[in-house]
């Protein structure tokens, strides 16, 4: 069974095709989720997790969104883990 986890983020800006945010609160467990897809709090999958990047303690996280759904900065996001 995957366990949900909700990510704290805070946006940026975009860049490109990424949407840049930075952590809010960071946890070293959080590496894993490199490359792993976002999901809104309505468990639609709007992108993955492409880069992370810059201070370990509150990192950058670039998010490549997929062109099928509209990105909502309103969203919690979740990854799946596990």
């Amino acid at each position: 069974m995957k366990n949900w986890v909700r990510v704290n983020l805070f946006y940026l800006g975009e860049s490109k095709k990424h949407h840049i945010f930075r952590a809010k609160r960071w946890d070293k467990s959080l590496e894993k989720i490199l490359y792993k897809s976002i999901y809104s709090e309505s468990y639609e999958e709007i992108g993955s997790i492409k880069e992370i990047f810059g201070p370990i303690t509150q990192p950058f996280i670039s998010i490549k969104t997929s062109s099928i759904n509209e990105f909502n900065l309103d969203n919690k996001f979740y990854i799946k883990m596990g």
